[in-house]
């Protein structure tokens, strides 16, 4: 009797001690799957990169494009075709050319965040912007109008400063690219109407694209230390964190100002409306001040003598005189460009 309890005593502890091996095994074999799915995991894509205007493959992938609507509207077609490169961000590019064979010259229309697309597919705008054979293609910023519908409302265009202008910078080197493929238009000789933060967007583009061959700047934004701090467009109760050094240093590599006097693009405006409350008249000093040799400079001192000056040769009158000087300014009888 005395040797079956040993017997049995001895198997109970071989089973406990078994079974505590088991586990150990089983918790060996689990770490080893865990640590291997570790290795073979995939990193995540990098993050686009701001910082560098030029960067056109980081965070980007460029879809094949779609065109969604094509209208003959006698004078001109107009096209709505819609482009992508990165995930849950699709453009609406709005493209008007007139009936002619060949590649004709184009211009980029940029306005500012708070605009929206809707210029772009009215047909006496359109009829404006492609007379004298010229293609006219009108897109919004990053964070502007439908590309903000899928953002935290406590983020917007200049709460998120940097991607605003960064990634919009890349799309208009990513337009052009689309622009290029169609073989329809001359993307080697560009023209690119910007205003307010369109502006500044179209100066960054023009400094590290060089298709882009004139520009005609309307109140550009930037001089962001002193932009930050007056600019009516930010709201009083969100303003203290834009002016941290912090947030200062963000936007320090994408503030026109700096780019200004090296920037190579052959013909260039600057126009600026002094009673614009958008931008402060210091910091409108500034980038006036750093505007590169042989550029013009139009000063307005209200919006209706802006509009006067618009009348005689129309919104795109000046770009398309630079662009074809054998030809006469484009005269159109009325201001509503």
């Amino acid at each position: 009797m005395r040797i079956l309890s040993i017997s049995l005593l001895v198997l109970a502890v071989l089973a406990v001690s078994h079974g505590a091996t088991a586990q150990q095994q089983a918790a060996s074999n689990d770490n080893g799957t865990a640590a291997a799915k570790e290795t073979n995991a995939v990193a995540p894509p990098p993050a686009e990169n701001w910082a560098m205007l030029g960067d056109l493959t980081t965070g980007l992938h460029p879809a094949a494009s779609l065109v969604v609507q094509q209208a003959d509207q006698g004078d001109f077609i107009r096209e709505f075709v819609r482009v992508q490169w990165r995930v849950a961000d699709p453009i609406d590019l709005w493209i008007s050319r007139p009936k002619l064979k060949g590649k004709v010259p184009v211009i980029l229309y940029l306005y500012s965040y708070s605009d929206s697309n809707d210029r772009f597919h009215d047909d006496g705008w359109c009829k404006r912007a492609t007379a004298n054979g010229f293609a006219a293609v009108g897109f919004v910023s990053a964070l502007t109008d439908y590309r903000y519908k899928n953002r935290p409302m406590k983020e917007w265009f200049v709460s998120q400063l940097s991607e605003s202008l960064g990634s919009s910078v890349h799309d208009v080197q990513l337009i052009l690219n689309y622009l290029a493929s169609r073989g329809d238009m001359d993307t080697d000789n560009v023209g690119m109407f910007g205003m307010g933060s369109g502006a500044t967007i179209a100066i960054l583009a023009a400094s590290t694209d060089s298709r882009i061959k004139t520009l005609d700047l309307l109140d550009p934004w930037g001089d962001w230390p002193d932009w930050l701090k007056e600019s009516q467009v930010v709201p009083a109760d969100e303003r203290p964190k834009y002016v941290q050094p912090e947030f200062l240093k963000s936007v320090a590599t994408l503030d026109p100002s700096a780019y200004l006097p090296q920037l190579r693009t052959q013909n260039v405006r600057l126009q600026q409306t002094w009673s614009d409350p958008a931008t402060p008249n210091l910091a409108k000093e500034k980038i006036a001040g750093a505007m590169p040799l042989r550029s013009i400079l139009a000063k307005y001192n209200s919006a209706q003598d802006l509009l006067k000056a618009w009348q005689v040769t129309g919104l795109s009158g000046w770009l398309k005189q630079q662009m074809r000087p054998e030809k006469k300014p484009n005269v159109v009888a009325t201001s509503s460009h």
